[in-house]
């Protein structure tokens, strides 16, 4: 008879019961009052209206906002440098903050990790990471799924992707529609470089400057990895304030997540076609590690633009009468911000005016 096992394998089940043993205290301390305990279930039950807690808003005409995303080869850094607390938070706002363009409160999330061999210890650390950035964001981690594929990911590898659902009134939905020109808009800062652009990071600070993790960068003030796995911003508490007291499509007429493409592509897919932005990249300070990075690469200026928020995370387009209230807004919740556009009549496009 054979010996073999799920073991031999490559699955130990041991170790797996062992890192599902550690999930469920991280799952719980994000649930909201809509949560619905269940234990030991299939699925995750969420309540859409009715709540116990102050604040919390009920819909008469709920809409479901969901979205997907990943953390993409950022993760290569987060095993370079050895810590895997982060990149959860990463994963969590990627989706998260897309929910959030549509004026969307999140609910709740999901999270899928797949790696090539059972490890308890990252496990418990990659959903620690998940687990505060639901917390931070107000969304209930309700469910999620490991899967441990040793032919699919060797030695230490392994891949993340989160899934979000928000909600919205339906006739507070945010999407573009009511833009005009005239309209402002409005920057608030990243945290650094979030969670794009990280194959062309790596590429420059790793292969072409020969630079280590440990690393210390004098103009930073930080080392290379302390640099590159800082986590991306979460937004929706920040822009939900603001949209208590500033009305959507009266005053917001647009929100955008300024990932992969940078300013030009995020915002250009908000545009109607009568409608061309102009934004003047001298109107916000641009952050010392992308000047850093540029100069490491001799990256041009208009692809460094193309592929990375160059400290602009996250924008608001609001009409111009309003401008100084949101900005008033904006700040009275900690956030700096800048105007850095206006919107005008032209066909669809994006123009930079330095």
């Amino acid at each position: 008879m054979s010996n073999v096992t799920y073991k031999s394998a490559g699955v130990d089940l041991e170790l797996y019961d062992e890192a599902m043993r550690r999930l469920p205290a991280l799952m719980q301390r994000t649930h909201t009052p809509r949560v619905l305990p269940l234990a030991d279930a299939f699925a995750g039950l969420m309540r859409l209206n009715k709540t116990s807690r102050p604040g919390q808003s009920t819909y008469d005409d709920p809409v479901l906002v969901s979205g997907t995303d990943g953390v993409g080869t950022k993760l290569k850094v987060a095993q370079q440098v050895q810590r895997f607390d982060t990149v959860g938070i990463d994963l969590v706002a990627m989706s998260v903050n897309d929910v959030l363009c549509l004026g969307a409160e999140p609910l709740l999330f999901l999270d899928y990790l797949a790696l090539g061999k059972d490890n308890p210890d990252l496990i418990a650390s990659l959903v620690k990471g998940v687990s505060d950035g639901c917390v931070e964001c107000g969304a209930a981690l309700l469910g999620g799924e490991t899967a441990i594929m040793p032919d699919i990911y060797s030695g230490e590898d392994f891949d993340m992707a989160g899934f979000c659902v928000g909600v919205a009134e339906r006739t507070q939905l945010i999407d573009g529609q009511s833009i005009r020109p005239g309209d402002v808009v409005i920057g608030v800062p990243s945290s650094g470089f979030h969670s794009n652009g990280y194959s062309l990071i790596r590429k420059v600070v790793f292969e072409i400057a020969g630079l280590t993790v440990d690393q210390h960068v004098p103009e930073l003030g930080r080392t290379v990895g302390e640099v590159l796995i800082e986590p991306t911003r979460l937004y929706p508490k920040l822009i939900l304030e603001v949209l208590k007291t500033q009305r959507p499509n009266s005053v917001i007429s647009g929100l955008a997540h300024i990932t992969g493409g940078g300013l030009k592509d995020n915002i250009e897919r908000l545009l109607p076609e009568s409608c061309r932005l102009a934004i003047d990249r001298l109107a916000w300070p641009i952050p010392p590690a992308f000047t850093w990075l540029q100069k490491l690469g001799g990256i041009d200026r208009d692809e460094m633009f193309h592929v990375f928020n160059m400290g602009i995370g996250f924008t608001l387009i609001v009409r111009p009468e309003s401008v100084d209230a949101v900005r008033v807004e904006l700040t009275r919740a900690g956030s700096p911000n800048w105007v850095v556009g206006e919107i005008r009549a032209g066909s669809r496009g994006v123009d930079y005016l330095n």
